[in-house]
C-alpha cells in the first residue's frame, strides 16, 4: 500500500483525521484565542426593527478578531443600519457542531424572537469525523426547528477548510474532501426548505483563504482574521439583503 493509499480505506481516513486535527489543535507554538460575543445594537431606534440571531461555531465567535466589532455579524448590522435598528443577538458557542447547536441553540434563538435566524456550522462536524448522513440529518432539524418560529433564516455553507494553513499537509486533502461533501449536504437539506438562503463559501472571492492565508488567517493559523471576517460580511450581507428583497417584494 502506498503512502497515502491507507487514507482510501474510510475508517482508516477518519480516524488519521481525527489525530491530525487534535495535534494541529494544541500545538504550542501557536497562540491560543478566546472566543468572543458578536452580539450588538445598531442603528436608529426609530427606524424598522431588524433582530437577527446567529447561531454557530467560531466562525461566529470570532477567536483572534480585533477589534470585535470587526466579526461578520456585527459588520453585517452596520452595513444594515442605514435602513433598520439592528439588533445581534449571537448564541453560538465556539467548537459547537449541528448537534449543539440543535440541542442548546435553536430553543436560545426562538426565545429571542428574531426577524432573521443565520447559521454558520458544519466545520468541526467536518473536522472531527461526525458521520455525514447523522450531519445532514441534524441540520435538517435544525431547519425545521427555525422555520416553524422564524420568519426568514440563513446558512452558510462550509467552505474549504483544506486551506487551514495550521493543519499538517497530509490532512488537507481528507478535509478538503469532506468539507465540499458537508456543503453539499448543506444544501441538499436547504434544498428542502423554500426560501432559505445559503452562501457559496466556494465562490470566487473565498479563494482568498487559499491563496492568501497571511491575511485571511488570525495568528493561531486556524480561525478567520477580521480580513477574513469581511470575505464572511460580504456573503451574508448578499443573503440577507436579498430575504429583505423578498420580504418587501411579498415573497
Amino acid at each position: 500500500m502506498s503512502r497515502l493509499g491507507f487514507l482510501r480505506t474510510p475508517l482508516l481516513g477518519l480516524a488519521f483525521l481525527v489525530v491530525q486535527v487534535y495535534r494541529a489543535g494544541h500545538r504550542k507554538d501557536l497562540p491560543s484565542f478566546e472566543n468572543q460575543d458578536p452580539s450588538g445594537v445598531f442603528g436608529d431606534p426609530d427606524y424598522p426593527r431588524l433582530r437577527i440571531a446567529v447561531l454557530g461555531d467560531s466562525s461566529v465567535t470570532a477567536p483572534g478578531v480585533e477589534p470585535v466589532d470587526a466579526a461578520w455579524p456585527l459588520s453585517l448590522a452596520r452595513h444594515l443600519s442605514d435602513r433598520y435598528h439592528v439588533q445581534v443577538v449571537s448564541v453560538a458557542v465556539g467548537g459547537s457542531k449541528t448537534r449543539d447547536v440543535l440541542v442548546d441553540q435553536v430553543p436560545a434563538a426562538i426565545a429571542a424572537e428574531p426577524d432573521i435566524a443565520f447559521i454558520s456550522v458544519g466545520a468541526n462536524d467536518a473536522l472531527r469525523a461526525t458521520p455525514l448522513r447523522r450531519f445532514e440529518w441534524e441540520y435538517r432539524q435544525i431547519l425545521a426547528g427555525l422555520t416553524s418560529h422564524v420568519p426568514d433564516v440563513a446558512v452558510s455553507g462550509v467552505g474549504d477548510l483544506g486551506s487551514i494553513p495550521r493543519l499538517p499537509e497530509l490532512a488537507r486533502s481528507i478535509v478538503r474532501i469532506r468539507s465540499r461533501s458537508f456543503d453539499r449536504a448543506i444544501r441538499r437539506a436547504v434544498a428542502d426548505y423554500p426560501g432559505v438562503l445559503k452562501t457559496n463559501t466556494w465562490a470566487a472571492g473565498f479563494d482568498e483563504f487559499r491563496t492568501n492565508p497571511t491575511d485571511v488567517f488570525a495568528g493561531d493559523l486556524f480561525h478567520a482574521s477580521a480580513y477574513g471576517h469581511r470575505i464572511y460580511t460580504r456573503a451574508a450581507l448578499t443573503a440577507v439583503e436579498e430575504l429583505m428583497a423578498s420580504r418587501r417584494d411579498g415573497g
